[in-house]
């Protein structure tokens, strides 16, 4: 009954929201329900900024990179930064709360990364607000106010820095720089991580469009050690709008050597550049990344839900980086901020086709980690290089002890390996392959050759490892973790002979010795010791794809059908029903991929603003690791794209009933358009 009543409660979520004209582009809450609310996330790869139902409010500040020792699990943890975009106004003496202001809606505009917010005050103001993670500038955010009065008023507006609660020693700093063009009065706070490894530094100012000389009085007011702000008033006339800017910066040691300073030298940057510059090269960094793209002819809802998944991955990394996503992304804290397979095998493949730059960040995450990848392989026995199964900002283990997947999840490591090997086929770029794939190709190799206990032939056995099914904990023979051993192998042999390098001769042999196993029937086993319970997420049905392991379409019919009755109804990630799309996509079953496609992900979203939960029912958006394996549903499935090594590739597959075309552009180092039609 409760499955039946969350499902009808989606459907209705979906139907109101069709109801209305759907905009590709723009998400919009006109009912805002603050006890059933779930913020949407405005970020440019390095700074998160999570949307608050509170007017002038935001809920979380996270800034990529950021991480220590404190909370759950004794392991390093994603920080909060200072909330350095919560503000107030007053308006005759009056602040602003949630009660008094009415009809409020917020619009989160995909396209050019802002998020907005507009209400009534009484019968005194209109009031909107808008607030940008600059794309152009990793560690600066602008929010806009402007007030529009319906009589005459007077105003105060404050910008308020305040520190999370984590953070310690903290020191709040005010300076005013005054030259005869302009005054720039800076909010600095500072503070360090809960064990003082990091010191976290933040910044901001205000923006006024008032000439030099008559802009308002900037005032300085200390409340706490946590909290302090800047204040100005202003008397308005009514109708003649009202407009100020607040710009700030926020950063830590772990990415500058002088946070303190640079956090202040970052504002005065934004404060002079001036807003319409600001807004100009960050819609124009936008507008780049939107050339790259997924476009559905049919099904304007399933494009605005397309655009929000690519909008969110984009949001989540950043070209030029050694950073990768956690399954949140920079929705909050999520997984601790942790990076995992997410990562490589559900994140990076619709990056890579769309994005190569992006994707780029994501492996020299890995590929500067590998380090320790060889440690972790040496204190566990082995050779080669062992990535952890939770990693954060120096690569060692980071999962809680009492998770297993930590010292037995070891499919990571091929994900990892396979993730570099698809990067060069798709860039071709082979002096990176010989620098820094080739590397981890061969590590990862020499780790399975090692990992392997070789029983005779065909019986070279991975055991004692937790699934990519969760639920299979300290079994042998995992589907997945020997199929992903083999084409790790298989992919360092492929490297070395590419870069003229002679291979172990051990990694083929090995990789031809692995088994996967069958039932009687043929269908694929997911383990030695399976006997048809049900799986957490997809394990087996990926040796199809992306793995390529099975190639034979009636054998990947038989796995599909088998292994698709076994996913419970909740409780399992978004991404299970994303590999059943594409594959029945790929068999040519539009019809059932398309279920599935819905399936994937209509009952995960939640209001206002249709964010992916990781299960039906849950309740920790936004769910980037779902959006990955989505993405690639459309791109791999519906849009036929392969990866091969001499580039990407265009196969024939079917589409939803109901959709005349996809086209996908800017694909690849080429850019390429290629188009999937009925």
């Amino acid at each position: 009954m409760r499955k039946l009543l969350a499902f009808s409660i989606a459907c209705l979520f979906v139907m109101s929201s069709i109801a209305q004209t759907i905009d590709p582009w723009k998400i919009t809450a006109d009912k805002i329900d603050a006890s059933n609310y779930y913020g949407i996330t405005v970020a440019n790869g390095m700074i998160g900024v999570v949307s608050s139902p509170e007017p002038f409010k935001v809920k979380d500040v996270v800034l990529a990179g950021a991480y220590d020792l404190y909370g759950r699990g004794r392991v390093s943890n994603f920080l909060r930064s200072f909330n350095f975009l919560n503000m107030y106004l007053e308006i005759d003496g009056r602040r602003i709360d949630a009660k008094s202001a009415t009809n409020m809606k917020q619009v989160l505009d995909m396209q050019h990364a802002s998020f907005t917010t507009t209400f009534d005050y009484g019968n005194k103001a209109t009031v909107t607000y808008t607030y940008y993670s600059l794309r152009h500038l990793p560690f600066t955010v602008l929010m806009d106010v402007t007030i529009i009065p319906k009589q005459n008023i007077s105003i105060t507006g404050a910008s308020i820095m305040e520190a999370p609660d984590a953070l310690k020693d903290v020191q709040n700093y005010y300076n005013e720089i005054d030259r005869p063009h302009t005054t720039i009065s800076l909010l600095t706070s500072t503070a360090k991580s809960p064990t003082g490894k990091l010191l976290m530094c933040a910044s901001n100012t205000f923006l006024f469009d008032e000439k030099h000389g008559t802009e308002p009085r900037v005032i300085h007011e200390m409340w706490d050690n946590n909290v302090h702000l800047l204040k100005f008033s202003k008397e308005l006339k009514a109708g003649e709008a009202y407009r100020f800017s607040i710009a700030g910066s926020s950063i830590t040691s772990a990415h500058h050597d002088d946070p303190l300073n640079e956090a202040e030298r970052l504002t005065i940057y934004a404060k002079l550049e001036g807003r319409e510059r600001l807004l100009q090269f960050h819609q124009k960094a936008w507008d780049e990344l939107w050339k790259s793209r997924i476009m559905i002819d049919g099904d304007e809802q399933s494009q605005q839900d397309v655009n929000s998944m690519l909008y969110h991955l984009y949001s989540f990394t950043r070209e030029g980086t050694a950073l990768s996503p956690s399954p949140m992304g920079l929705s909050g804290l999520g997984y601790n901020g942790h990076v995992f397979w997410d990562t490589e095998l559900w994140m990076y493949p619709s990056l890579l086709v769309l994005h190569p730059e992006l994707a780029k960040s994501m492996i020299e995450y890995r590929f500067q980690r590998l380090e320790a990848a060889k440690r972790n392989a040496f204190s566990k026995g082995f050779k080669g290089a062992m990535f952890p199964w939770e990693s954060a900002a120096t690569g060692v283990e980071e999962t809680p002890v009492w998770a297993l997947s930590g010292p037995f999840e070891h499919h990571i490591t091929a994900c990892v390996a396979i993730a570099a090997w698809n990067y060069y086929c798709v860039t071709q770029d082979k002096v990176w392959l010989k620098e820094k794939g080739y590397p981890i190709l061969s590590a990862t190799a020499d780790f399975w050759a090692s990992r392997v206990e070789r029983n005779g032939p065909g019986k070279y056995e991975i055991k004692n490892v937790v699934a990519a099914d969760e639920w299979a904990e300290n079994v042998d023979n995992n589907a997945f973790t020997n199929a992903a051993a083999k084409a790790n192998l298989q992919f360092a042999t492929e490297a070395a002979k590419l870069l003229g390098i002679v291979p172990d001769a051990d990694w083929m042999n090995v990789a031809n010795n692995i088994p996967v196993l069958k039932f009687d029937d043929g269908v694929t086993k997911e383990h030695a010791a399976y006997n048809g319970e049900g799986i957490k997420q997809a394990d087996v049905n990926l040796l199809a794809y992306p793995l390529k392991e099975i190639t034979d379409k009636a054998a990947i019919q038989k796995d599909l059908e088998y292994y698709e009755k076994r996913v419970p109804n909740e409780g399992t990630p978004a991404m299970t029903q994303a590999v059943f799309t594409t594959l029945y996509a790929r068999l040519g079953n539009g019809e059932k991929a398309y279920h599935w496609f819905k399936e994937a992900y209509i009952p995960n979203l939640l209001p206002p603003f249709r964010v992916i939960a990781e299960t039906k029912g849950g309740t920790n958006p936004y769910f980037a690791t779902g959006a990955g394996g989505i993405l690639q549903s459309l791109l791999m499935g519906f849009g036929g794209l392969e990866i091969t090594p001499k580039g990407i590739v265009q196969i024939k597959t079917a589409l939803p009933p109901n959709w005349k075309s996809v086209t996908i552009t800017g694909v690849g180092t080429e850019k390429k358009t290629f188009v999937n039609k009925r």
